[in-house]
Parts: C-alpha cells; sequence; structure tokens
C-alpha cells in the first residue's frame, strides 16, 4: 500500500475538491467547507517527491520528477484520482491531487491550467476572511471558494502553530489590524505575506482554541490564559484586548523537557535539587527562560529522586511524567482558584518538593516562606532582574511592620536567586546568563540585618560557594565564543562594569544609540 493511499482515502471520505502538497506547507484537503489540515508538519520537496514516487505510471517513472508539470491519473484503493506534479526547483514543489472518473467533482487534468495558491496561501486568505482568487481553475467561471465563517478556524490557527515551530519561533503575536508576528531568537519578525487580521476573524480564530470557560473569562474581564496542544508541541496563550480589539500570545512548550545536563546547569545548581527544604527563587524579565530552567530541575529531580512533587501552574506548561517520583501538576482555574488556595491545600498533601509558577502576591510568598520553613523544598519565580534586587522585591511587598519578621524568616528558608537573561547565540539560537546567590550564612546574616546593599560585593568573593554575578556569566559566554561583545553588553545590566570587565580582558565593545 503506496504512503499516499490514506490521504487519497481521506480526499474520499471527506468529500474534497482537492488533495494539496506544498514544500515547506502542511497538506490539506481543500472542499465546500474550506481548508482542513490532513497531516500535522509541514513537508519538503524531497519527502513529496518520494511519496509521489511510489504511484507514478512506468511510462513516467524514468526521470521523475522532472522539471516543469507532470500530469497522470493513479487508482488508488478508495478510487481513481488525477494528478498535476509542478516542480518549479528542487526544494519548490507543489502537488494538487483530485477525484477522477466517476466521482463528483471529477476533472480531466489535461482539460486544465491549474493556478492554484499554495496551502499556505490558501490558510493565510481565510484567515483574513476572504477566499483565494488563484485558487480556482484560470479561465473558471468565479466560485464561491474557501468558507471561513466556520469549522476552518481551528485549522487556520493549526498552520500558524504550525508555521512558528517550523520558523523556531518562541512565540507568536497576534493582534487586530495587523499581521501575525513570530519572536526568532529574541527578534520580532512580520509575516506580511499572511495579511492583516481582522478584529472579528481574529477573535474567531483564537475562540476556536480557547476553552469555553476561558472565552466567558475573555467576555468579562478581557484577559484569560490557557494552555493548547498539538502534537508537537504546547502552547501557552494569553489573549487580551487592547485599543485596536482582540489580540494574543502563544509561546511555544516543547513537548520534551530540555534535560539539566543538556543546559549545562551547574553543579552547584543541580545541588540545590537535594535540598530537603528551603526556598529558590528562579527570576528574570519575561521570555528569558525562567520556565525552562525550573523544568530542567524538577525533571532532575523527578530522575535522581523518590518523592512526591506537586507543581501549581497557570496554566501548566511542561508536562512532568513519574519516574521515580509521583508528580501532581495543578492548573489554576482548572484544578484550584488559586496560588495561594493551592499552596495552603499543598501542605496537606504531604509533598516534599512544591513549585509555585509566579509568587505574584503578598499572602502567596508569605505561604511560600512558611512552607519552605516547615520541611519542604519550593521552587518559585518572580519577575526582578538581579538576584539581590529579588531579596529586597520579597521583602519590600510586605507593610514595614512585618518586614523585620520576613527578613527573619527568608534568611532562615533562602537557599538561592538565580536569576537570567538569554542571549542571542553567534550562529542563531539563544543561551541564558545566569547570576547566582548561593545563601550562604554570611549571604542570611546580611538579610537577616537589612544589609542587602552589601550582598553584591559577597557574590564577588563567594565564587568559591558556586556565586556568579550576571556580569562574570556575560563573560564566560563571550570566552566561550557563544555569544558577541556588543550583546552581552546590551543584556548587562550594569552596563558600565559589564563593559570595563569586556574590555578588560580583550573585547572591544561597540557602544552606539541602538547599545545605549
Amino acid at each position: 500500500m503506496a504512503r499516499l493511499d490514506s490521504l487519497i482515502d481521506r480526499l474520499f471520505k471527506d468529500g474534497g475538491a482537492e488533495l494539496i502538497f506544498e514544500s515547506g506547507a502542511a497538506a490539506v484537503v481543500r472542499g465546500s467547507g474550506g481548508v482542513t489540515p490532513v497531516l500535522k508538519t509541514p513537508l519538503s520537496g524531497p519527502q513529496i517527491v518520494s511519496a509521489f514516487a511510489e504511484i507514478v505510471p512506468s511510462n513516467v517513472k524514468p526521470g521523475f520528477p522532472t522539471s516543469g508539470v507532470t500530469q497522470f491519473n493513479y487508482q488508488a484503493p478508495s478510487g481513481s484520482v488525477a494528478i498535476v506534479f509542478d516542480r518549479k526547483s528542487e526544494s519548490q514543489i507543489r502537488v494538487v491531487v483530485k477525484p477522477s472518473g466517476n466521482h463528483a467533482g471529477a476533472v480531466e487534468v489535461k482539460e486544465e491550467r491549474l493556478e492554484l495558491a499554495s496551502p499556505a496561501e490558501m490558510l493565510h486568505m481565510a484567515a483574513q476572511g476572504n477566499p483565494p482568487a488563484s485558487a480556482r481553475p484560470a479561465a473558471a467561471a468565479p466560485t464561491r471558494g474557501i468558507s471561513v465563517v466556520s469549522g476552518d478556524a481551528r485549522a487556520v490557527m493549526d498552520s500558524l502553530l504550525a508555521m512558528q515551530l517550523e520558523k523556531k519561533a518562541s512565540d507568536i503575536h497576534l493582534s487586530s489590524d495587523n499581521p501575525p508576528m513570530f519572536r526568532i531568537d529574541g527578534d520580532m519578525r512580520a509575516e506580511a505575506s499572511y495579511g492583516v487580521l481582522q478584529p472579528a476573524r481574529l477573535k474567531e480564530l483564537l475562540f476556536s482554541i480557547a476553552p469555553e470557560k476561558n472565552k466567558v473569562q475573555w467576555e468579562e474581564i478581557h484577559d484569560t490564559d490557557f494552555a493548547y496542544e498539538l502534537p508537537e508541541a504546547r502552547f501557552r496563550v494569553n489573549i487580551f484586548m487592547d485599543r485596536k480589539g482582540i489580540g494574543a500570545v502563544l509561546r511555544q512548550i516543547p513537548n520534551s523537557v530540555r534535560s539539566a545536563e543538556e543546559m549545562g546547569l551547574s553543579k552547584q545548581v543541580l545541588d540545590l535539587c537535594f535540598l530537603n527544604k528551603g526556598l529558590v527563587l528562579v527570576t528574570g524579565p519575561t521570555g528569558s527562560g525562567k520556565s525552562t530552567t525550573l523544568a530542567a530541575m524538577i525533571d532532575y529531580i523527578n530522575r535522581n529522586r523518590e518523592d512526591h512533587i506537586i507543581t501549581i501552574e497557570d496554566p501548566i506548561e511542561f508536562v512532568h511524567p513519574n519516574k521515580k517520583c509521583l508528580v501532581n501538576q495543578r492548573e489554576i482555574g482548572v484544578h484550584t482558584g488559586s496560588f495561594k488556595h493551592a499552596l495552603r491545600a499543598a501542605l496537606r498533601e504531604d509533598p516534599d518538593i512544591v513549585l509555585v509558577g509566579e509568587l505574584r502576591d503578598l499572602e502567596t510568598i508569605a505561604i511560600a516562606i512558611e512552607t519552605a520553613e516547615t520541611g519542604h523544598l519550593v521552587f518559585g519565580t518572580l519577575h526582578t532582574n538581579t538576584a539581590p534586587s529579588t531579596v529586597d522585591r520579597v521583602i519590600d511587598q510586605f507593610p514595614a511592620d512585618r518586614q523585620e519578621q520576613i527578613r527573619m524568616m527568608l534568611s532562615e528558608s533562602l537557599r538561592a536567586v538565580i536569576t537570567q537573561t538569554l542571549c542571542k547565540k553567534i550562529g542563531g539560537g539563544r543561551v541564558p546568563a545566569m547570576e547566582i546567590l548561593m545563601a550562604t550564612s554570611s549571604v542570611c546574616n546580611l538579610i537577616r540585618e537589612g544589609k542587602t546593599f552589601q550582598i553584591p560585593s559577597m557574590m564577588q568573593t563567594g565564587k568559591g560557594y558556586g556565586m556568579q554575578t550576571l556580569n562574570d556569566a556575560l563573560l564566560d559566554l563571550v570566552k566561550k565564543k557563544l555569544v558577541e561583545p556588543n550583546e552581552a553588553y546590551q543584556k548587562a545590566v550594569q552596563k558600565p562594569e559589564c563593559k570595563k570587565v569586556l574590555e578588560a580582558n580583550g573585547f572591544k565593545v561597540e557602544v552606539g544609540v541602538d547599545a545605549v
């Protein structure tokens, strides 16, 4: 049985007019109900050639595929089809498969000169609410085209997400009256060929993948978060409202967790995974890779300890199957009402390790510190830019009359703060620069006495304990030829000191308008 037979069977079962393949896109069926992907991943030119080489007639096989258009018929188990194979170059291939013979909508390939839009173009046009004119035969009378009113919205979203995976983009931004934009290696790039998304159409697209409760929540407060899953990856979705209308950001979360070894986490960081109690904070700005680092640490625990792990997230991002540990993952709004409620409940659920996706408010922070004090290992995240400022941020969350008590509690429960930022990697991709503060007895004394301003100097002299300033981390990445000096300077918080350190080690930093 040929590999294509199952897809041709789908064409007949769906009553489709055409089955379309194009290099760089997922195969789709076009019918009266719109465009529907029949494969989850884009195909390359060689993959398409290999599949169709199995079914070409013997008189066509020599030299197949030749440049230009090759036309032939094929008798599949489910029915006869007419095939137009258009090879524009080795990598650019488009194939159209249509029912032939006695089937409804059958065509004779010799009578038709096809000028078809690509599957991606058709889905792009569908997203704008307009059927592509080029999806019709050149000389044919106008037809109804592709329906985008209903049913096709999820196919368009899945196509966009497939494009995100293909481009290796961390995020896709969808905004009313704008084309889709992809964040690739930290930079925003518009997909102009897709066209502008109208507010009503964009809402239809986003609501096609949103759970009912999130649709209701968005209508009430114009913000909602949820996760959406494809076989290739999960996506963290935030839908919001701005002055132009509805918008969304979809972040890619790989189905597989990057291991701690693959990420190159230091021995001192991995040692934190074997603590019996205490608070470990992973901090950084949005999009700095906090979730990836935490997931790697939880996975490391899962592979090396025999304990009970509870994660509290909004929404659940990386999925952790049971390995040596029992892992329970709870999602805010689905399995529990809030972080603070779930964290309080966790104390009655016999956990050894608790991951709190975000320490959002005073009460959640207080419970996390209490949980760490009572014999549990707690991981949490905050949006801070340096390790020392994280300590101040936690203390400043509390009223003045409680801060002395919190300083005492934090000095006893804090074990480490890992603050990271992502840098553009030479040759593509990104790599984290990590600032590490280990809660030694000296650091804990400074926290207790309210002398956190002395922590940076303590980090300079604490390298033997695994401590590392951000500037030292950036310098190390430049020395390893992973990051350009200018990129390291851009990502530094203390830029003058970073420039001085880089130049002292023989690296030139060009400070222009864009580098300030």
